[in-house]
């Protein structure tokens, strides 16, 4: 079932699965946009594909609810102090997901709502 001409080509598109994360940067959206257009892709032709994309978007997702209501609670004043840290355990964790995925590993996002199963 697999179209991908070695294991590493596999780990390389889930790779890019959790780094298109970073769209978002760019592009509102884009941390949820980048990898769902890469696992809708590339998940019937490879279920490491289809693990890692589903965890990435499940991580974006939850981050992009947790993000939502920092931004709300700006107005009491620690939603400002919540953002910051978002914005950092939101790219550590996406690196982190990153090399184990590359390493061939098994990674977990912490803080993750499991919407995709």
């Amino acid at each position: 079932m697999s179209e991908f001409a070695t294991p590493s080509d596999e780990r390389n598109w889930a790779m890019f699965c959790h780094l298109s994360a970073f769209s978002g940067l760019i592009i509102p959206f884009g941390n949820i946009i980048g990898p769902l257009v890469l696992w809708s892709m590339k998940k019937e032709h490879s279920a490491l594909v289809d693990r890692e994309g589903k965890k990435a978007l499940n991580f974006q997702i939850s981050m992009s609810i947790y993000i939502f209501v920092s931004a709300f609670l700006v107005i009491i004043g620690i939603g400002i102090l919540l953002l910051i840290a978002l914005g950092l355990i939101n790219l550590i964790f996406v690196v982190m997901a990153v090399v184990k995925t590359l390493n061939g590993e098994d990674y977990q996002y912490p803080l993750s709502i499991k919407i995709l199963n």
